[in-house]
């Protein structure tokens, strides 16, 4: 079945294939998925069927108008049948007594059937497949036919049941799909707006695999803002509704690519802000980087993946589907022992790197501990001459070792590289490893090290030795608080993290230190937008 989809900003449309029966239209609050389903809806030449759970549990002041919806049906069966009362409040209410009402027509047209004697199999109705369904979800909740009635009990005995009104909201939203589905016309395309409600995760799955199992000459089109029902479902074509022009009646809206490698997390990410993203490491509650970046990378949304590796995949993943979101986005990991080239590669994929080791020494940055001193009306020069001083002796006393854990970083991303398991045999391969242990000399890169250092030290290289010495005992050991008159560790970061939230003069000055770090000016850092029109609520 080919559907075309409602007009872009530019005019533009996109047409889905959906072979696999399955939509899903997933946008934030606000940015007109409603308004873009109803337009979708008007255009389609294909019988069109809505659900909604919301709407048929409790009153709704606009019925549902559709050719063969639950409401037109009720409302047809109430001309034709003095029996039927016509007050029900809710289509949950029509709609269990439509059930029950083509229940006496099938026992009527089989008894008619039945007339000359001639055993014939009873019909199957659609309580019946609804209850088969039903029993399935929830086996120890029985469903009986009572005086016209239809009762729910923990047992058989009537005497303890009780109405669909009494049921849980979840309970009546599964009875819900289950029998309003046994209504949509023929090879239908079926609305579904926010499947979830009501639901418990643990079951909201089965439910749909099952709705759907009901009607396989549907399509099912699914609108939802839930991350978690969207990566729940396989094989979907989705669609992301970002904005909407009222005026025009157009949307910002995008197809993502079928088979695309997109995590959970990235959903939440693309369906939640309409800013760039920047994925960083640490977890997003305790870690330094959650605290600091956000308020350095200010036009970014900032979401903490954990680890390096983490960072990586899900910027290049991100980025691959540029097409999809129109996002400039980044990625930053730590520096750590990686060299120039590494260092390249990263910022070539759009992931920030900085010009220090790693987080604790972004706050040991000279613009960082001179901004800090003066809002404590200490003299910054001396304060930071001191500091200079700390960390140079500290470094000068950790060389050898810091030497060797850069040799030893550098050789393993060597053998990385230069491995090829393209060898005929054991004997090529060891050849190749003696050969390579040859060429890369480890001793001599060590002392290579050794000799860089001595030199940062020697000639008051504070910068490089940033650069290169990973050591958290670098800012308590350095006594950078105590000298801005701060108690300890703790109270400095927390210093600096309120001068950004303040976001006075002091944190601009903070902000320019630790931009100016990443090799980038604060162009990059203010990233651009997209260019999103006007955005209504749904």
């Amino acid at each position: 079945m080919k559907l075309q989809l409602p007009p872009r900003l530019d005019g533009s449309r996109d047409t889905i294939v959906a072979d696999n029966r399955r939509i899903i239209v997933i946008g934030a609050n606000g940015a007109g998925k409603t308004r873009f389903t109803e337009r979708f809806i008007s255009e389609l030449d294909s019988p069109v069927f809505r659900l909604s759970a919301l709407k048929a549990l409790y009153r709704c002041d606009a019925p549902d108008n559709l050719p063969g919806s639950i409401d037109s049906r009720y409302v047809e069966a109430t001309s034709q049948s003095s029996f039927i009362r016509s007050d029900n409040a809710t289509q949950f209410e029509r709609l269990t007594t439509l059930m029950l009402y083509d229940e006496v027509l099938n026992l009527i047209a089989h008894k008619v059937t039945n007339s000359d004697g001639k055993p014939v199999p009873l019909p199957e109705s659609h309580l019946d497949r609804v209850i088969k369904a039903w029993q399935e979800v929830f086996p120890e909740n029985k469903v009986l036919r009572e005086g016209g009635k239809l009762l729910f009990s923990r047992n058989n005995d009537s005497t303890e049941a009780y109405s669909s009104l009494k049921l849980s909201d979840g309970e009546k939203a599964v009875l819900y799909y289950f029998g309003a589905l046994q209504y949509a016309p023929g090879k239908a395309v079926v609305f579904v707006d926010s499947p979830g409600m009501f639901l418990h995760p643990s079951i909201t799955g089965f439910i749909w695999d099952k709705v759907e199992s009901m009607r396989p000459d549907c399509t099912f089109v699914y609108t939802t803002h839930d991350v978690e029902f969207l990566s729940a479902r396989r094989d979907n074509a989705i669609v992301w509704v970002r904005g909407y022009d009222a005026a025009k009646q157009t949307w910002d809206y995008a197809v993502l690519p079928p088979n695309s490698s997109i995590s959970e997390d990235l959903y939440a990410t693309l369906v939640g802000t309409r800013k760039p993203v920047l994925f960083i490491e640490g977890d997003a509650t305790h870690s330094i980087d959650a605290k600091l970046y956000p308020l350095v990378f200010t036009d970014y949304t900032v979401k903490s993946l954990g680890s390096c590796n983490k960072v990586i995949e899900a910027t290049r993943t991100f980025n691959d589907l540029n097409a999809f979101h129109h996002l400039d986005s980044h990625g930053i990991v730590d520096r750590d022992r990686r060299d120039a080239k590494e260092v390249k590669y990263l910022r070539d994929k759009k992931i920030f790197v900085p010009d220090v080791a790693e987080i604790e020494n972004i706050l040991m940055l000279e613009g960082v501990i001179r901004t800090v001193a003066r809002r404590h009306h200490r003299n910054e020069n001396r304060v930071f001459e001191h500091v200079k001083k700390s960390i140079l002796g500290q470094f000068k006393h950790d060389i050898r070792q810091q030497a060797l854990l850069h040799t030893r970083h550098r050789v393993k991303r060597i053998m990385e590289y230069r491995i090829d398991g393209r060898f005929p045999n054991i004997n090529k391969l060891e050849e190749h490893m003696v050969n390579l242990v040859n060429e890369i000399n480890p001793r001599a890169m060590y002392e290579n090290f050794c000799k860089e250092f001595h030199r940062y030290v020697l000639s008051g290289d504070y910068q490089s030795v940033l650069r290169v010495y990973n050591q958290k005992s670098m800012l308590p050991g350095s006594n950078v608080a105590a000298l801005c008159g701060l108690n300890n560790k703790d109270s400095y970061i927390n210093d600096i993290i309120k001068i950004l939230k303040e976001n006075g003069r002091d944190a601009e000055c903070i902000r320019h230190a630790i931009v100016h770090c990443f090799g980038i000016d604060e162009t990059e850092a203010s990233a651009p937008r997209p260019d999103i029109s006007a955005i209504n609520d749904d």
